[in-house]
This record gives C-alpha cells, sequence and structure tokens, in this order.
C-alpha cells in the first residue's frame, strides 16, 4: 500500500530535506533509535532511514534526506502530495530510555536529526540531557532548534569555528567528561566520528552506545548484508542494532564494508543523471 507524503520541507540549502509521511500503523509502533526501509517504486532499490521523529496521534513519521547518490536524489525530488511505493517497519531495536542521570548525545552531520527522539525520550524518562552537535561549518548544522527544545544544554562545534567551539565533537565531549558525572554517552553520525568518539569515551570508562549504518537489503537479517563485529562476534545491525557499545565495534572492518560497492553506486547514479538532469539539486 502507498504511503503519502504530507510534508516536505528544505532544512539545509540544498540538499537535505525533511519529510513526514503518513503511516499510522508504523508510527503507533515506532520508538527512538529504529529505522524504516523505504522503497520508491516498483523497481527502486531498498534504503534504510532513521526516524527523526514520531507523532503516534497524528499517525506520522519523519525522515531526513540527503541528496548523494541516485535513490536520494529521486526521493528528494518528491514533493508534499506525492506517494512512495513501499515502508517497512518500524526496524531494529529501539533505544533503551532509561533513567540514569547524565546522557550526553553526540550528533554528527545530519545524524542530530535521529538523536532528537533519542534526547527527547531520556529527557522524559527524568535525566539530564547534554547534546553535542558537529558540523564542517555553521551552515551545514540542522536541528538545533529541535534538540535545544529538549536538551538542558547544547555545545555546538564547527570545524571552522564559524559557530560555537571551533574543531571536531570530541573537543566538547572532553569537556563535559572532565566533570566526571556522565553516565552515558550516545553517538550518531559518520562512521569515523563515531570511532573516535568511542575512543575518547574509553579513557574516561563511561558507557558509549553508538547507531551504525552499514550497507543493509533486506532489514530482517537474512541477507547478512549488515553484518558488523562487535566484541569478536558477527552481529546484524537491522536485527540486533542499530545500537551497539561502541567501545567494542570493528571500527576499521564497519569503514571498509561501507566502501565495498562505491565504484558500482556511482555508475549508477551517473546512469540516472544522464537521464534525469531535471531531478537533481545539486550538493554543497
Amino acid at each position: 500500500m502507498a504511503t503519502k507524503i504530507l510534508e516536505k520541507r528544505l532544512i539545509r540549502e540544498p540538499d537535505v530535506f525533511y519529510f513526514k509521511l503518513d503511516v499510522p500503523n508504523i508510527a503507533r509502533a515506532a520508538q527512538p533509535g529504529q529505522f524504516v526501509i523505504v522503497r520508491l517504486h516498483e523497481n527502486g532499490e531498498r534504503i534504510p532511514l532513521s526516524l527523526a521523529d514520531i507523532d503516534p496521534e497524528e499517525g506520522t513519521i519523519s525522515l531526513i534526506v540527503m541528496s548523494v547518490g541516485k535513490t536520494s536524489s529521486e526521493f528528494v525530488a518528491l514533493d508534499a502530495g506525492d506517494s512512495i511505493r513501499d515502508v517497512c517497519g518500524p526496524l531494529g531495536q529501539p533505544t533503551h530510555l532509561d533513567k540514569l542521570g547524565k546522557v550526553i548525545v553526540v550528533g554528527g552531520g545530519f545524524g542530530v536529526a535521529p538523536l532528537f527522539p533519542i534526547a527527547r525520550g531520556f529527557k522524559k524518562a527524568g535525566n539530564e540531557v547534554i547534546a553535542i552537535m558537529g558540523a564542517r561549518s555553521h551552515d551545514l548544522l540542522i536541528y538545533e532548534k529541535e534538540m535545544a527544545s529538549v536538551a538542558d544544554k547544547v555545545l555546538v562545534t564547527t570545524d571552522d569555528g564559524s559557530k560555537g567551539i571551533k574543531g571536531v565533537v570530541t573537543l566538547a565531549l572532553e569537556q563535559e567528561l572532565d566533570k566526571g558525572d556522565t553516565d552515558l554517552v550516545i553517538a550518531v553520525g559518520p562512521a569515523i566520528m563515531m570511532k573516535f568518539v568511542a575512543l575518547t569515551t574509553k579513557n574516561y570508562n563511561v558507557k558509549t552506545m553508538v547507531s551504525l549504518n552499514p550497507i543493509m537489503v533486506d532489514g530482517s537479517g537474512m541477507c547478512g548484508a549488515c553484518r558488523v563485529s562487535v566484541g569478536g562476534k558477527t552481529r546484524f545491525a537491522c536485527t540486533d542494532g542499530p545500537d551497539f557499545d561502541g567501545h567494542e565495534v570493528d571500527w576499521d572492518l564497519l569503514m571498509s564494508r561501507q566502501r565495498m560497492y562505491l565504484d558500482e553506486e556511482k555508475e549508477s547514479f551517473d546512469a540516472w543523471k544522464a537521464r534525469h538532469q531535471h531531478m537533481l539539486v545539486e550538493p554543497n
């Protein structure tokens, strides 16, 4: 059954968009930390997307999509009122939203968006929530207002110093960890960022969960495409995750597997662009 797009808006020039989808059954069952797999049309590929918001009363979920390849470019060319062929979910294990004390959520790039419902859940559970969000420059930041609405404090880092602390997210993280009262760190974003967050927190002996984003196909654990090595054991991000102990992830293997099909992805995207130049959103 096709899913209707209720809302679309540009949240970062020119290539990052917010979509709200009408999926009452998924919205009623979904929890922070989970994801869906989307297929735009009958011949489309299946892509996993984290939940940027969940509204069970309204019957909607929200997704953030950045135009970086063939399918994401097809997605951002859609508008409110258009329909998506398949939305499968909720998938994966939800984040454990326990009352712990002080929780730091760390987001890189548009990984901040799926951290929003997680941060809101931890705040609702009675925790102090500190949000750290990083980007290359201030114009690449997203979800600042949303995160500020649920976190006790928001720290911004930019590589070029155009806003907040100049440098990477681990600089702000170390400042908070030095206070010695952190109970949990959760990181969502590029694998290299999550790796260094985990390396930083390991020095402080602070439990750290990360949301892994390997290549994924069916989302049920059947295909094995999303396998990752955690604590020396094979796990599947789609059914065992996406949250895992960041101190036990084999980061080098994860990043190697993420690069496995770069040539094929480029070939597919180039062929699609040749046929659909009118649909393209030029990236930064």
